[in-house]
């Protein structure tokens, strides 16, 4: 727990057991957490990134599904001073209180309150493992200890239009931090007092006193018609008892934050929405930077040798314009732009890609042509291949495309010609 200028002592846990189905296939082998994002990031990596650079420092990470990557990730990467007590645990379903695995993310914290009750926290920041942002906990933390309130849900205003896409938060008009109502995607939502075109959408992000959270997993565990889910069951159960209040993403400022990317959050929850992170990067001035060294973005990504560029003769040029490049990559005598690329990419001669997302260690052959593309670790394109150009085509090769016309070749597929 992290110790703020004799503040409360605060334990973080992040919420990592998603299992991301509207990303497959991309989730077909890997937790959502643990799905790369960014070149060389793991999604989990903002998470952590946001509650280490807020100061707290004692961090559990509870998995379960397919977790192997994710685990082997945190504990690769996420390291502490454990002369100052303070670490990342990776924790997986452990079955402690039945025979049963997570039934949500509140049976979550249920199964594993000896986290809780171990450290002792006055606090307990419980995040998500799957949204790419920058966040100041300690400022919400603030405001959560000035309310007196039993929990603060994390918001960020969204167009009413788009209410049935997220919990929904209604305030009171008298305190717009004092939650009145808390609803799953409503198609009736009240618009915000100062804003009636908007809604406040819960970013999945919860501040608790951690008696409030160890009594109210706890009472939830004994409802059978519960979901047993935090959005769903605890915060509604709270709000009940008027001790739920919300802070508004809007007022959290970042160290070395541009107008640009102020307030940015992206839920990464389906193909589209990630694709459109990653280009959300690659502009001259970013729509969500990841050069703020005020606010690093912490990760590891191997020991790979600086990017390389070769070739440069007529019609052989090793180029990317617009995109991003990460360590290891070799783009050979090819073309790309519009797209990030991470490490231990191979583009050989003559190929063109453009608009696309190359994870590790794909490796693009001859004579290919990419576009508007999401293709997973270890993927080979043999010579003359075509990805994005005839949606029928992709799709008879057992690619997946989007509705948006977006091509997803799974993890390790061998493609034919």
């Amino acid at each position: 727990m992290a110790y703020r200028s004799g503040g409360p002592k605060v334990l973080v846990i992040v919420l990592a057991g998603g299992e991301g189905k509207r990303l497959m296939p991309l989730t077909a082998e890997r937790a959502k957490p643990a799905v790369p994002f960014g070149g060389i990031y793991r999604l989990i990596d903002f998470a952590l990134s946001n509650v280490v650079n807020s100061g707290y420092l004692k961090i559990v990470v509870l998995t379960q599904y397919k977790s192997h990557s994710l685990d082997r990730h945190v504990t690769k990467t996420w390291r502490m001073s454990t002369m100052l007590g303070n670490y990342v645990a990776p924790i997986p379903a452990q079955q402690r209180v039945g025979k049963s695995w997570y039934l949500g993310s509140a049976d979550a914290i249920f199964q594993s309150l000896n986290t809780i009750t171990d450290e002792r926290p006055d606090i307990v920041v419980v995040v998500g493992a799957d949204h790419v942002y920058r966040m100041d906990f300690s400022q919400m933390v603030d405001q959560h200890l000035e309310s007196g309130a039993g929990v603060t849900v994390a918001a960020i205003r969204q167009p009413i239009s788009m209410s049935d896409q997220f919990g929904v938060i209604e305030v009171h008009d008298d305190d717009h931090t004092r939650i009145k109502a808390f609803r799953e995607k409503p198609t009736d939502p009240d618009g915000l007092p100062d804003s009636p075109d908007k809604i406040l959408a819960s970013m999945g992000n919860y501040v608790f006193d951690a008696d409030v959270l160890q009594e109210a997993v706890t009472a939830d565990h004994e409802l059978e018609d519960s979901k047993h889910d935090m959005g769903g069951d605890i915060v509604p159960a709270l709000v009940e008892q008027g001790s739920a209040y919300t802070y508004d993403f809007k007022k959290n400022v970042i160290p070395g934050g541009t107008e640009r990317d102020q307030g940015y959050w992206r839920d990464v929850g389906t193909l589209d929405s990630y694709f459109d992170a990653h280009m959300d990067l690659i502009s001259i001035h970013p729509i969500f930077s990841l050069y703020n060294f005020d606010w690093p973005l912490y990760t590891t990504y191997g020991p790979y040798p600086p990017a390389k560029f070769v070739h440069g003769s007529s019609g052989r040029f090793g180029e990317a314009l617009n995109s991003m490049v990460s360590p290891g990559v070799i783009i050979s005598g090819a073309r790309v732009q519009g797209s990030v690329v991470s490490p231990d990419v191979r583009v050989h001669s003559y190929t063109e890609v453009d608009d696309s997302v190359l994870l590790d260690g794909v490796e693009i052959g001859r004579y290919c042509k990419v576009r508007r593309a999401i293709i997973d670790k270890s993927v080979r394109l043999p010579e003359g291949t075509q990805v994005g150009y005839d949606r029928e085509y992709d799709l008879a090769r057992g690619f997946t495309v989007t509705d948006s016309g977006i091509t997803v070749i799974g993890k390790g597929t061998v493609v034919q010609q």
